[in-house]
């Protein structure tokens, strides 16, 4: 009988992201960009499947090969992008901290996923769209604008009823419009309200919206992620 003994120390050093969330969407635009010849690529591609009969109704990257785009676009935005820091983002920004999240609001059929966390000087809230989520249902948010744009993401935590605050209103400073004090408030009470247990995560977002809340004077930032993993 062969006896196979596995090494107690095999890949022990080695570090893998368990990925929760990733923006194809963002990846492929962010790309493009990086190397114009990607998307002629994609198309080369998907045309030898179909004249061997693989008829897919859209293209559907592999693990693999979403994961090597992903890299890509990373390393390009770490290396030459402008990546900041939670309390000072740039176009970009890189966070590692402990957050909860889920479908927002708590409801079945919600097509915004957030993300929400804080550090000693910041709150951070993330949102995208829910089909972004490794393992969600295909086709699951289908429907409407993608989460990941500001203006969906803003209604669907409610903020167009905060245009109606007058204490928001009336707590607005010369750096910020009404509607952007109301975002960064909403943005702040989703973030705070949020009850599920907290993971440690790493991700990189694209900045949307960055101030004071006006009505706990906290930094908020409000973005939207290119990835978001698990981190031990």
């Amino acid at each position: 009988m062969l006896v196979v003994e596995w090494p107690i120390n095999a890949g022990r050093n080695v570090s893998f992201k368990y990925y929760l969330y990733i923006s194809d969407a963002k990846i492929d635009m962010l790309l493009s960009q990086i190397d114009p010849g990607a998307g002629h690529k994609r198309g080369t591609e998907l045309g030898v499947d179909l004249k061997m009969l693989k008829v897919k109704r859209t293209y559907e990257p592999s693990a693999g090969d979403r994961i090597a785009r992903l890299e890509l676009v990373v390393r390009h935005l770490l290396d030459h992008g402008d990546v900041g820091s939670v309390e000072e983002p740039g176009q970009f920004f890189w966070g590692l901290l402990p957050m909860r999240w889920g479908p927002f609001p708590v409801e079945t059929g919600s097509s915004l996923v957030f993300f929400g966390g804080q550090t000693e000087e910041t709150t951070v809230g993330l949102g995208g769209s829910v089909k972004h989520v490794l393992g969600s249902v295909p086709d699951a948010a289908d429907h409407g604008i993608g989460r990941s744009l500001m203006p969906p993401m803003l209604d669907a935590l409610g903020v167009s009823s905060d245009l109606e605050d007058e204490y928001v209103a009336d707590a607005v400073d010369g750096d910020l419009d009404r509607a952007d004090s109301a975002a960064l408030a909403k943005a702040y009470e989703a973030v705070t309200s949020l009850r599920r247990p907290a993971q440690n995560v790493e991700f990189v977002a694209k900045r949307l919206l960055h101030g004071k809340d006006p009505r706990s004077g906290e930094s908020v930032l409000l973005g939207s992620p290119v990835y978001v993993a698990l981190v031990d």
